[in-house]
């Protein structure tokens, strides 16, 4: 280890300059992107012409052999797409089939021709059925005398939504209602999902093109919209057709379940032998009827929830139904539903862990023993709980990450490499990421590596996170758990005294190491902060509120982040479970649900009512486990997901410390 580095964690206690030995060499031996080049200057001058179509500004002489001169070229293209033909398009997708820049431009045209009306050409440039509703719309209008079958599938599945559709669908809807593929009885569907929806502007709209004699019908609708429970008095031969009171009636069930299950339930039971509904109809009212019985804790529904679950057949609800059973300490029956799951759910580490449970408190040891076997041969917050049941280490599941030199240096001269480095040396990181994910969804999985490994010696932590997540390598664990800014980590974790393995998974689990990332309600950075969490702590430290900026600088949001968090933990008497969801869901929520959870840290873990929290903890332990594991070189003998105080203490409200 280079000198320098040893002075910095001289002063570090001993089992972190251990753990993180390892880590380190990797990063040092990592390339640096050359300086930006004048090819480059030039390069960004002329994009950014590109851009605002200031073609006059643009040296295309000095930028035609440049990596990246198919960017200026895609702009040029795409501002003549009005004139431009099919087989001119066809060619740039052909020419820059390795990059984004052809799906962006087949998207382009798509749309440009559609708008025009020039049908053959959008089908000349269409490699099956697009992305979004306007391309969608406009390629099933190219295909109405072509291949009319297809025009009105793809018609009718665009027609059959409850939210308004873009205008590119008009003669699409038109035309397919011209030849009597779309219907009033598909009128009068749409409507009834524009309800359940809350699309009212949509339902009037839809309404008033209905004739006189569809009146009866909008008069029941009108009926059970302003009382859920006349749903039990619609006609069952509504309509001019005879056929639509299974719409109404499903629609009205949808509205009842979520304002009222008990009493939903009460009249599905009277009008379900005879209701005309189809097979999907049904089956989604009863699958909404189980969820929100359940959900809510209907007691009096429990019964025909458990009577219909089997025939339902739906490993979601049946996993609801594990999940209620655990938190109220019902063993019997979390054997039971475990059981009625699918196979393939059935053995997941998560389900495998709570038969365990379940077989001991039932007095089954053995049978327990082999549940928890079988989970703990996971990779998971209840796969090395499960272990810890067991007393044995943890099961990383890693593949070999090594990449030889020679694979190595091939990707170097990668088409896509050389382009990702240039758009990253002129500051466009957003293409930068788009081209390497791009590769990475596409390549081989031996490629795919080869890329990852590239990004981790780059010190590209979050390309190389989502180039697994991309190329599915889920065991390739030193690049998706990659030793990202752990300097940082290391020095705040010290200064808060929080284990940096800790603040590592929170990272890992908020922004995958992005230090861009902004979430839609504003979180920023690594550990995405809020911009007034972030001010609160910053007066807690004496130290100036931090600008929206600095919040994407990893130094400031570590030091924010990790003084937050160190407050969740004085908060919960050090309990990191606890602090955990308070950093995602908020201490005010925690405190009340330990007042009423189980009082287990797994019954606790699995009785969070926000599914993104529950989800959230138990990812950040597991993280924190393989990082930990990882700084060891890949050994989990002695490390441990949770102390003795956090698998053994009462999860209630005596571990609340502060308010």
């Amino acid at each position: 280890m280079p000198a320098f580095l040893q002075r910095s964690l001289g002063k570090r206690q001993p089992w972190l300059r251990r753990c993180f030995a390892g880590a380190l060499g990797l990063a040092l031996a990592a390339p640096a992107l050359a300086a930006t080049s004048s090819d480059d200057l030039v390069m960004k001058q002329a994009l950014d012409a590109a851009r605002d179509q200031r073609w006059d500004a643009i040296d295309q002489a000095a930028i035609q052999d440049h990596v990246l001169a198919g960017y200026v070229e895609y702009h040029r293209l795409r501002a003549r797409l009005s004139t431009a033909s099919a087989a001119e398009v066809n060619a740039f997708i052909t020419r820059y089939g390795d990059s984004p820049l052809a799906e962006w431009m087949r998207g382009t045209a798509q749309t440009r021709f559609g708008q025009q009306g020039r049908f053959a050409d959008l089908l000349a440039i269409s490699d099956g059925e697009p992305d979004g509703a306007i391309r969608q719309c406009y390629y099933y209008t190219a295909l109405l005398d072509r291949d009319p079958a297809r025009a009105a599938a793809g018609g009718e599945a665009l027609w059959h939504v409850g939210a308004s559709q873009p205008d590119a669908c008009d003669t699409l809807f038109a035309t397919l209602t011209q030849r009597g593929v779309l219907t009033d009885e598909d009128t009068w569907e749409r409507m009834m999902l524009a309800w359940e929806n809350g699309q009212s502007g949509l339902v009037s709209y839809l309404e008033r093109s209905l004739g006189d004699a569809w009146q009866p019908a909008i008069t029941q609708f009108e009926r059970v919209s302003a009382n859920y429970a006349a749903v039990t008095q619609i006609p069952q031969d509504l309509g001019p057709g005879k056929g639509a009171a299974g719409a109404l009636t499903a629609a009205t069930m949808y509205a009842f379940t979520r304002a009222d299950t008990e009493a939903a339930l009460e009249a599905w039971r009277k009008i379900a032998p005879h209701a005309a509904l189809s097979d999907a109809q049904r089956q989604s009212v009863e699958r909404d009827l189980a969820f929100y019985s359940m959900v809510r804790d209907v007691a009096n529904n429990q019964g025909w929830v458990d009577a219909n679950l089997p025939r339902l057949a739906d490993a979601d609800l049946i996993e609801l139904r594990i999940r209620n059973a655990v938190t109220a300490g019902h063993w019997q029956n979390v054997v039971r539903w475990t059981q009625a799951l699918p196979a393939e759910a059935r053995g997941d580490a998560h389900w495998q862990y709570w038969l365990g449970r379940a077989q001991a408190a039932l007095g089954n040891d053995e049978a327990a023993r082999r549940a928890y076997a079988n989970a703990a041969s996971e990779r998971s917050f209840f796969g090395f709980a499960a272990a810890d049941r067991l007393g044995q280490p943890y099961h990383l599941q890693m593949s070999d990450t090594h990449v030889t030199t020679l694979q190595q240096e091939l990707t170097n001269m990668l088409p896509v490499v050389q382009r990702t480095e240039a758009l990253m040396r002129i500051g466009e990181e957003g293409l930068a990421r788009s081209e390497w994910y791009t590769a990475a969804a596409r390549d081989t999985p031996e490629q795919a590596a080869a890329l990852a490994d590239y990004a981790i010696r780059q010190g590209w932590y979050a390309m190389a996170v989502q180039t697994t997540i991309a190329a599915k390598q889920w065991d390739a664990l030193p690049w998706r758990f990659p030793a990202a800014y752990r300097e940082s980590f290391l020095h705040w974790g010290e200064r808060q005294q929080v284990d940096p393995f800790l603040l590592m998974g929170i990272a890992r689990r908020e922004s995958a190491f992005n230090p861009e990332a902004m979430s839609p309600v504003g979180a920023r950075g690594l550990m995405q902060l809020m911009p007034g969490t972030a001010d609160h702590v910053a007066r807690q430290l004496g130290i100036a509120a931090p600008s929206t900026s600095e919040l994407f600088q990893p130094q400031t949001n570590i030091r924010l982040g990790s003084s937050y968090i160190r407050s969740m933990l004085e908060r919960y008497r050090g309990n990191r479970i606890a602090a955990t969801a308070a950093y995602n869901a908020g201490p005010q929520r925690v405190d009340r649900w330990l007042n009423s959870a189980p009082r287990e840290f797994d019954r606790f873990v699995e009785s969070i009512p926000f599914r993104e929290t529950r989800d959230y903890v138990q990812a950040v332990l597991a993280y924190r486990v393989i990082f930990e594991s990882l700084a060891k070189q890949g050994d989990t003998q002695g490390v441990a997901m949770l102390t003795p105080a956090e698998r053994q203490g009462r999860y209630d409200p005596t571990l609340i410390a502060s308010n």
